[in-house]
């Protein structure tokens, strides 16, 4: 089905997000034109949408709660009705699929910072004692 197809075919109604994830079935994709809502002033070019966006509507319902559980896999377990394993497996599956940023530009991602959440992991039980010390003791 052509992009002009689909155009015609929705009239002038907003495609949604889950619409444009279920259409496009995990195949990369590319933005060609951003329009602003309110002002009317659209952009064009080819834009890659954020790694995020290009996760299954799944799974970027499984971050959203993952963040608004605030991390708790215990929260995760209770809301999807399903076992630590089975949630830890399914970030573990989600993550692979997201590049990791080392260091944002950011103020608060300094040395002290990227320590306590070394210390959160190492309270989460996500790594052991020595990988929290060897990552405490590497390079900053």
């Amino acid at each position: 089905m052509s992009g002009e197809h689909i155009a015609e075919s929705r009239g002038s109604r907003a495609v949604d997000w889950q619409e444009l994830t279920d259409l496009t079935r995990g195949q990369p994709f590319v933005v060609e034109r951003v329009r602003l809502a309110d002002s009317g002033v659209a952009v064009e070019g080819q834009f890659e949408p954020p790694q995020l966006a290009q996760l299954s509507a799944d799974d970027q319902v499984f971050v959203a709660a993952f963040v608004r559980s605030h991390g708790s896999i215990k929260e995760m377990e209770r809301i999807f009705g399903v076992s630590y394993p089975t949630v830890k497996s399914r970030l573990n599956r989600i993550a692979e699929q997201l590049d990791f940023v080392e260091q944002l530009d950011i103020a608060d991602t300094g040395p002290a910072s990227a320590s306590a959440e070394v210390v959160d992991r190492l309270r989460r039980g996500e790594i052991t004692v020595r990988q929290a010390l060897a990552e405490l003791d590497g390079p900053r």
